[in-house]
């Protein structure tokens, strides 16, 4: 059903009028020119298309645009601030965590997401976090070298 579904996206208000059982994934990136979430699986298992809805990592291939109404969605465009990295992106280009980079966003949103919750994470809840996000290039001990280097970096969690 064509619906207006209002949400906050990268900290500002958006308004789209789609079919309401919509991917979000296919809302952010045909939509609203946003192409950071990428299309992996479309079965929510692979990780490629991880965004941030109320502070929570979601696969968007998987997640109605119904379901964000009213909510704050994050994407890896909306990470940064302006010119400035966010310390988890700084971290994954110091280590080189990633190779063809496709995963690489779906990464870095499930590691922020991971960073808000536990600042402090261990080796294994760091892997144990990250086991849903697949990276076929097979960087995952640079990926996991940048989320620690990120959590020594936040004073006090990720900001």
């Amino acid at each position: 059903m064509q619906r207006t579904i209002s949400f906050t996206l990268n900290g500002k208000p958006a308004r789209v009028t789609v079919d309401d059982s919509r991917m979000l994934l296919w809302v952010l990136r045909e939509d609203l020119g946003l192409t950071g979430a990428k299309f992996g699986c479309g079965e929510g298992l692979c990780g490629a298309c991880t965004v941030i809805v109320d502070g929570e990592a979601v696969a968007s291939c998987a997640t109605a645009i119904k379901d964000v109404a009213g909510k704050r969605v994050l994407t890896i465009e909306g990470l940064s601030h302006g010119a400035a990295l966010h310390p988890i992106q700084q971290a994954f280009l110091k280590h080189h965590a990633f190779q063809c980079g496709y995963c690489t966003p779906g990464m870095i949103l499930q590691a922020y997401a991971l960073l808000q919750k536990k600042p402090r994470p261990t080796r294994a809840e760091i892997l144990d976090g990250m086991e849903g996000n697949l990276c076929r290039c097979g960087s995952h001990h640079r990926i996991v070298a940048a989320i620690q280097e990120a959590s020594r970096a936040a004073k006090g969690g990720a900001a």
